[in-house]
């Protein structure tokens, strides 16, 4: 069956169906990961959106019970040049058009998907829509014009209710704006005690738990959208040791006086170069994200900005001054993705220790 996608600039791409037969409207945007697609599509960073794949096959491995970033995904659609309707690896369960099926979510195929991204590279994302080959093109370009694209996602993402993830090492508090469960894996590994909170927990439910650190994760759509959660942070910092993470960065830079922006594309992709300014380390990083810290506006009173990506300059990880708390905007988790940034897992818990020892030294004196 023919589908078409159409843009709000009233260019048409015409394809193939699969996945589920529903019309949708989203936000259109790209990623340039070669492989991770079960990753990506349940990414809850991706809320609202239509992923436009620039890798050219996608489904020749299909989908299986161990690479889920979240049980229900909420990305709008996916769009592909081929989609591989067999699947061909022994931990394959269900074919991507599948999973797709049950999940909700509408697929195109056959799409030239390197003239897609050029189109969004030059004008940057847009609102666009899966419609049907016979439906009426007009009423459809004007439905599209019309639509409001939803704010605040995280409040569609987040938990609603507290839940923990046991474990024997060190006290957790994990806020969800829209978490991966690669953050969860990698807190777990190193056997941390978490305790999973939503978006908008206030900073004394926090600390009556008496954390040794808290995690903030990414999360979907513009920081701007969650004041609770920034007046969150205001709360908390210096009172505990803080790990931010992509939208969890956004939000502690908006909570010590910077602002944010929305970029034109965004950077969504598995070979992001970041810079660690202090060491010239290079890591190679996966992100999804499509608004940025603004460096022009870190107070250098507060903030050190400790990252840069390579190829734009923009900021990728800051650290507080005074205060025990530092986040980046990459994915050190990956899922899907190098390990290259995996080391900051282990800084947070020689952070939390450190903070630690400083208490009880602090208590011992007193």
């Amino acid at each position: 069956m023919k589908r078409l996608l159409i843009l709000e600039d009233g260019t048409v791409f015409e394809g193939k169906a699969f996945g589920a037969e529903v019309n949708v409207v989203g936000e259109i945007v790209f990623t340039t990961s070669m492989t991770g697609y079960q990753e990506t599509i349940t990414d809850q960073s991706f809320n609202g959106q239509i992923i436009t794949f620039t890798y050219p096959m996608v489904g020749n491995y299909g989908v299986n019970r161990d690479d889920y970033e979240s049980i229900s995904p909420t990305c709008k659609g996916v769009v592909v040049k081929e989609h591989a309707r067999l699947a061909s690896n022994w931990r394959a369960q269900m074919t991507l058009d599948e999973f797709l099926k049950r999940k909700g979510i509408p697929g195109i195929s056959g799409i030239d998907t390197r003239a897609l991204t050029r189109k969004l590279r030059s004008v940057g994302t847009m609102k666009a829509g899966f419609v049907d080959i016979d439906d009426d093109l007009t009423h459809e370009f004007d439905q599209l014009k019309a639509t409001v694209l939803p704010k605040n996602q995280v409040a569609q993402v987040s938990t609603t209710k507290p839940y923990p993830s046991p474990g024997v090492g060190r006290n957790v508090v994990v806020v969800d704006f829209g978490l991966k469960h690669s953050i969860l894996r990698e807190l777990s590994k190193r056997h941390c005690n978490l305790t999973v909170l939503p978006y908008n927990t206030a900073a004394e439910t926090i600390l009556e738990l008496s954390p040794d650190g808290v995690m903030l994760t990414n999360g979907p759509g513009d920081p701007k959208d969650v004041p609770e959660a920034i007046k969150m942070i205001q709360a908390i910092q210096g009172k505990v040791p803080i790990f931010g993470i992509c939208l969890g960065h956004q939000l502690f830079a908006l909570a010590n006086g910077a602002d944010t922006y929305k970029m034109k594309f965004g950077h969504r992709g598995l070979n992001h170069p970041v810079r660690e300014i202090a060491t010239g380390r290079i890591d190679f990083t996966s992100q999804n994200h499509g608004y940025a810290v603004d460096d022009t506006t870190v107070d250098p009173e507060k903030l050190i900005v400790t990252h840069v990506e390579v190829n734009d300059g923009t900021v990728e990880g800051v650290r507080h001054r005074q205060y025990p708390a530092f986040t980046v905007q990459y994915h050190p988790d990956a899922a899907p993705g190098p390990h290259d940034g995996l080391h900051l897992f282990d800084e947070f818990m020689e952070l939390m220790d450190a903070w630690k020892e400083q208490d009880e030294c602090q208590k011992e004196q007193i």
